[in-house]
């Protein structure tokens, strides 16, 4: 693969670390360790039979935090301070030929995977508002399969799933801008 490849895919697992980080790093492990991807020196230590346990297991465990209003905030908070640090791991591993993590590659992927999470976060604070737990469901099986789908998608086609992840980053923005100005406009005063 090119070095534009490889930026592609570095940017689009650093995204989808920022919303599912256990499924992303065990999605890569799992492709690797399977022989599906030849991954870069610093990105094999995710075919580990551990990581890949560790990963596994909490992907499980976020799958069902995540469908609970409430836990999944709280799950969300806590996992911003792990998001961050691995987008930036997989950004800078994607693009490190010889194991050697670059100082850019790495606040490129941290900066990608907070963009991330905080569309992700804020989406999911928005809708836990909602009496009713079908669009907290509804929004968590979007994202478990878009980052599996995504996933899937990065490897063959780099800059086509880069394309859909900012349309997905984009719209996702928009439509919060939108209903926060809905739900914040100014009233005007009685006279």
């Amino acid at each position: 693969m090119t070095d534009a490849h490889l930026f592609a895919i570095g940017v689009v697992l650093a995204w989808l670390a920022g919303v599912r980080v256990y499924l992303t790093v065990f999605g890569v492990g799992l492709a690797g360790a399977l022989g599906w991807l030849d991954l870069p020196q610093a990105l094999q230590a995710t075919e580990s039979p551990w990581v890949l346990g560790v990963s596994g297991a909490l992907a499980i465990a976020e799958f069902f935090a995540d469908k609970i209003p409430g836990v999944d905030s709280g799950w969300d908070l806590l996992h911003t301070l792990l998001r961050v640090p691995a987008g930036a791991f997989l950004a800078a591993a994607t693009l490190s030929p010889d194991g050697e993590l670059g100082t850019g590659a790495m606040v490129a992927g941290a900066g990608v995977a907070l963009g991330s999470h905080l569309l992700k976060s804020g989406t999911r604070a928005m809708l836990n508002t909602s009496p009713e737990p079908v669009t907290n469901w509804t929004a968590s099986v979007g994202e478990d399969v878009a980052v599996v789908g995504l996933l899937g998608l990065v490897f063959a086609y780099p800059w086509v799933t880069l394309g859909l992840v900012v349309l997905i980053s984009l719209a996702i923005g928009l439509v919060l801008w939108w209903v926060w100005r809905r739900l914040f406009r100014r009233q005007p005063r009685p006279a």
